[in-house]
């Protein structure tokens, strides 16, 4: 049995399914993201987590004999936590799991704002090696539309903020996010963010809305757009192009392979970027060539 009692849903990166999931907040700080449907259940109400009651959830790993190897700092944004409280979390990680070689979290910008670079620095010697930041877009367009309360300079400041410490960074790009009218400065301002940051991993997925996009489309009738729609598929391969024919990168980790995504891409970059871009324009051009998801099995 699961030593640990969660406010569900929690959710994870993928990479992250080996982790022990450790609850430090439930819910997501700032939840007004309009494609974002992860924390909207009242359950999921933002609110951190008492020291006292974390140490005592570590000491029930403990003792079910549970061997950890990493752990997942959750819910949305646990980097929200002020750095003296991250700090004791992570001793207590280490006292309690000393064989954690990793502690990972997801991070939103602006949960850096308040955070030294000196202080982050100290956190990563602690064991705090690797964030997921969530920029979603680096077109301020985009972002003012969807609610992100960042912007191409927010995002720059902290995804450098977290090289200088010596973190290492897993950026996540939203295919489809401004629809047709914004897809080619959506792809070309997210690609030239993504090349003054040079993150340690970058990865990207299909935006979609399994509860209606009523929510979401909103902000573009507000904004005296035009009426938000869905990529369809060839819309995304060529918004695809776009970006990695943008990127300029040096040694990248890239990964185009959640479920949501209709053609599955994998390499570095930029050694593999003519492969990758290959692999997209027969796509487009021979769609029958290529090994394609169908419908039925993409999803969130």
């Amino acid at each position: 049995m699961y030593p640990l009692s969660y406010i569900e849903p929690v959710f994870r990166p993928p990479s992250e399914w080996k982790s022990l999931i450790l609850q430090v907040t439930n819910g997501c700080s700032w939840n007004r993201c309009t494609f974002c449907e992860m924390y909207t259940s009242d359950s999921k109400k933002f609110k951190p987590k008492k020291l006292e009651l974390i140490e005592q959830e570590i000491l029930s790993v403990v003792k079910s004999g549970m061997l950890v190897g990493r752990v997942f700092l959750a819910d949305g944004d646990a980097l929200m936590l002020p750095f003296n409280r991250l700090k004791e979390i992570l001793l207590l990680i280490k006292k309690y799991l000393p064989t954690v070689t990793r502690v990972s979290s997801y991070c939103l910008p602006r949960n850096l704002t308040n955070k030294t670079v000196e202080q982050l620095t100290e956190l990563r010697e602690l064991g705090l090696k690797l964030v997921y930041v969530g920029c979603e877009s680096g077109d301020d367009e985009v972002l003012a539309l969807i609610e992100k309360g960042e912007t191409y300079a927010s995002s720059l400041v902290a995804l450098n903020k977290i090289k200088q410490s010596g973190m290492k960074s897993s950026v996540m790009i939203l295919n489809g996010l401004g629809g047709p009218e914004l897809s080619k400065q959506h792809a070309i301002n997210s690609a030239r963010l993504m090349n003054e940051a040079q993150p340690d991993y970058l990865s990207t997925l299909v935006v979609s809305f399994p509860l209606g996009k009523e929510r979401f489309a909103q902000r573009f009738t507000e904004s005296n757009r035009q009426p938000f729609r869905l990529l369809n598929q060839l819309e995304l391969f060529h918004e695809m192009k776009i970006l990695l024919s943008e990127l300029e990168l040096a040694k990248t980790i890239f990964r185009s392979d959640h479920a949501s995504n209709y053609l599955v891409l994998k390499g570095i970059l930029g050694q593999d970027k003519t492969q990758l871009l290959n692999l997209v324009n027969e796509a487009i051009e021979k769609p029958n060539n290529v090994a394609l998801r169908q419908e039925w099995q993409r999803g969130l």
